[in-house]
């Protein structure tokens, strides 16, 4: 029997990915946006494949702001492209 492959959008390029290649970044409780490495942590996520490109267009087309259902800020556009290239 095949196990199923759990599949995620990217909020930059669109295409579709298995869960595990994305990274996934959340919207806490207390309107925090955090990279979150486990995909195990408690909020509202929205994943992005591992590259500055996508990011970038998440940026650009609002993409992240979508799925996260909020405004977020450019520092915080900042500190995720920084945690990103630290990987």
């Amino acid at each position: 029997m095949n196990k199923k492959i759990p599949m995620r959008q990217c909020v930059g390029c669109g295409q579709m990915k298995p869960k595990k290649e994305l990274i996934r970044i959340i919207k806490t409780a207390e309107d925090a946006i955090l990279l979150d490495t486990t995909g195990k942590k408690n909020g509202r996520g929205a994943y992005i494949c591992a590259s500055l490109e996508c990011l970038q267009k998440a940026g650009k087309n609002r993409g992240l702001e979508r799925s996260l259902k909020t405004a977020i800020p450019k520092d915080v556009l900042e500190g995720l492209k920084k945690e990103m290239e630290g990987r």
